[in-house]
């Protein structure tokens, strides 16, 4: 190829627009990006362009850039009873150790033992597939909650059963080799009964879902008071309405349920919008209210109160707790449909934004307004 031809190939097409002063100007980007560690220029886009501008309307391409939760309606349940099982084996062997009534024992390791029924037979139906939940137990990461939950569950299923079969047994004839048994599965059953009312709580916060990742501090604490008002409501309203030490628990619960909940209002993170606002906002603080405030007014004066009307508000504040539980691990698994669908939260765009601000561009404004200006050099060189 001749110079001749090399040079008409290289000349610009276009006569109105100079070599040299698109060489300026990407010089200048160049420089600015060395200098800053971004660039304030806006692109070209030519008319009639397929690539969209990202706003607050069109988002990454005109979709949410996260999945929803594939979750199905198990597993809200499954959240729910776990916990309560898990707060109900933790009852069930701290009552045993010190000497309380057995018949508390023995309904607190029924609710346990319910539970561990129930919890992988619901765990296993979301899956669809039994031999899942198998393969899920050929590997352990101790970085992974949902590795480690479901040795959790397997864990938790056989001791709690055993504990229970065990308590049944020793109605019938008391030994010292069956007490043995029984306090070691219990034992067992309340350690990884501490992980089915928490581990759930970290399984969602440990994902890309900004409603809860922004939580996360918070959802294993939750739960895990969520949990144990639920396992003290099972555990009463089967006949242990007068039990002082159940009411304390269902006291301490519920006043801990109205501080997390007091702490989830305060918070003004635009990650939090899902718990308060739509379907997902009226569920989770209706849920708030039932297993918080509600129920703790209501062991408060059933402190005050005569025997029958004791009963009939400690038995309304179990109910209460158990629905406003159920209701709070709903509520929150629709906070984590209704967040990953909005597309601002991990574009990180203000509500009211009408074009991407990123962070850069929200410091050179800041920059810009306090007199300096550190896009001058490129726009002289223009």
């Amino acid at each position: 190829m001749t110079d001749s031809a090399l040079t008409s190939r290289f000349q610009v097409s276009d006569p109105d627009v100079s070599f040299q002063r698109r060489e300026r100007r990407l010089e200048a980007i160049r420089l600015e990006a060395v200098r800053t560690g971004h660039v304030e220029a806006i692109g070209a886009r030519p008319a009639g362009s397929p690539i969209p501008i990202a706003s607050v309307e069109t988002g990454y391409y005109g979709i949410p850039m996260l999945k929803e939760p594939q979750w199905s309606w198990e597993i809200p349940i499954y959240f729910f009873v776990g916990g309560a099982a898990g707060a109900a084996a933790v009852i069930a062997e701290l009552a045993q150790m010190t000497g309380a009534n057995a018949e508390v024992v023995r309904d607190a390791r029924t609710v346990a033992a319910i539970g561990a029924i129930l919890s992988p037979a619901l765990l296993v139906s979301d899956l669809g597939v039994p031999s899942r939940f198998l393969n899920m137990l050929r590997v352990f990461k101790v970085q992974s909650p949902m590795s480690v939950g479901v040795y959790i569950v397997s864990l938790f299923g056989p001791t709690a059963m055993a504990a229970k079969v065990v308590n049944w047994a020793r109605r019938n004839g008391s030994g010292t080799m069956l007490k043995i048994i029984e306090g070691t599965a219990g034992l067992f059953a309340a350690l990884s009964g501490l992980g089915m009312a928490t581990y759930t709580g970290v399984l969602i916060g440990a994902t890309a879902i900004p409603v809860w990742n922004e939580n996360i501090d918070t959802l294993p604490i939750h739960f895990a008071l969520s949990g144990l008002a639920a396992g003290v409501s099972a555990i009463q309203l089967m006949g242990h309405e007068e039990s002082r030490a159940l009411n304390i628990l269902g006291i301490a619960a519920s006043a801990g349920e109205t501080l997390e909940g007091t702490k989830l209002e305060l918070k003004k993170q635009p990650a939090s919008e899902a718990i308060k606002k739509g379907l997902s906002g009226a569920i989770t603080r209706l849920g708030g209210v039932l297993s918080g405030p509600f129920p703790l007014a209501l062991r408060l004066a059933a402190i005050f109160a005569k025997d029958a009307r004791s009963k009939n508000l400690v038995r309304a504040a179990s109910a209460a707790s158990l629905a406003g539980s159920l209701l709070t691990r709903v509520g929150w698994i629709r906070a984590g449909h209704s967040s990953a669908r909005d597309h601002r939260l991990p574009l990180q765009i203000p509500a009211g934004t009408s074009k991407l601000e990123t962070p850069y561009r929200q410091a050179a404004k800041a920059q810009a307004m306090a007199g300096g200006r550190p896009e001058a050099n490129y726009e002289r060189a223009l």
